[in-house]
């Protein structure tokens, strides 16, 4: 079709003429409208880049003698870079003497490999590395399924507090709860500036009697027989 003839039907249809194919003899044009057609091709890139994984590797560092309450914290984050379908590549770091007793950190590392055993597993085994010792656990669950599964617990969060009403059995417990958390906010504040108060008048009244001491002291006045 001739150039002028496809413009004319462009026109005559309120669309736009777009070349399609320009390598080939002759080129390809098609009669669209261009600016859905933007559109939808932004939005099918935007749910391929959604539904895409990208690998990632966190990193978690220890000591060979981590404190309890640390080892619960650390095990925590590993836990949760697992549930997301991450890769865990676990650190230990020995310092001075720390070097001549590397079963400290195999038994750590081992250690911890058990606790998370449900969501991960061991990918590549502990080895010694100058002054560390390395582990990488691997999640048992894909980026993509953790990803989904995400995805749909945030949706149904999201329907349960748009389908909640003032006057259901969830709005009543959310209000008194907030009402609760008032109510001892007031009280926290009171105790918080009682002491305050306590000096603030304390201080009024030195104020005063330092005024009364440096008052003068008016003398009677001479009678005038005198």
């Amino acid at each position: 079709m001739p150039l002028a003839k496809a413009l004319e039907l462009a026109q005559e249809y309120d669309l736009d003429l777009v070349e399609v194919a320009a390598t080939a003899r002759p080129p390809v044009c098609k009669l669209m409208d261009y600016g859905k057609f933007k559109y939808e091709s932004a939005m099918k890139a935007r749910e391929a880049r959604k539904n895409q994984a990208h690998t990632v590797i966190k990193e978690m560092k220890l000591r060979p003698k981590i404190d309890p309450h640390d080892y619960d914290t650390k095990k925590g984050h590993v836990v949760r870079f697992l549930k997301q379908g991450d890769k865990v590549k676990i650190t230990i770091m020995f310092r001075g003497r720390e070097q001549s007793r590397p079963e400290l950190g195999f038994r750590l590392l081992q250690r911890l490999a058990d606790d998370v055993q449900d969501l991960g597993f061991i990918e590549s085994s502990p080895k010694q590395d100058g002054r560390n010792m390395i582990m990488v656990l691997g999640p048992h669950k894909k980026k993509t399924e953790a990803m989904a599964e995400a995805r749909a617990i945030a949706d149904a969060r999201k329907a349960e507090r748009q389908g909640r009403t003032p006057g259901s059995d969830a709005a009543s417990e959310d209000d008194d709860a907030l009402a609760d958390d008032l109510v001892d906010d007031e009280a926290e504040t009171e105790a918080h500036d009682a002491p305050a108060q306590a000096d603030a008048a304390e201080a009024d009244a030195a104020e005063v009697e330092a005024a009364e001491a440096d008052a003068p002291v008016e003398q009677p006045a001479a009678s005038q027989g005198a």
